[in-house]
């Protein structure tokens, strides 16, 4: 697939920027209609969705809005575990993109 991306890339650089705006304001939009289904009762879940919605407009990036509510959510759930009695199962993947993200921002300054 990569073999023909590079034949298929080129045309990629033909569509002016502009014309790039009605997709990403759709892709905008579909995303924040997700936004009704998190638990804003619960911090837990609702401050990672908070920064993940905040920082993507913010630094410019989806990848750092993502990396902020996985660390985020891996953290809250770290301390959750240590002073509730409710203890909250933290998925191996996060532990794994928690790891590699903060590897990213320690070792590469966040490039």
């Amino acid at each position: 697939m990569f073999i023909c991306a590079l034949f298929i890339a080129p045309l990629a650089g033909v569509v002016p920027a502009a014309a790039t705006a009605p997709a990403l304001i759709t892709v905008g939009v579909l995303m924040m209609g997700q936004v009704k289904s998190i638990e804003w009762d619960d911090f837990l879940y609702a401050f990672p969705a908070f920064m993940t919605i905040i920082l993507m407009p913010f630094s410019g990036s989806i990848a750092n809005g993502i990396s902020a509510g996985i660390v985020s959510y891996v953290i809250l759930a770290v301390f959750s575990n240590l002073v509730s009695k409710n203890k909250v199962k933290i998925h191996w993947l996060m532990w794994i993109l928690t790891v590699l993200i903060l590897c990213r921002y320690i070792f590469l300054g966040g490039e």
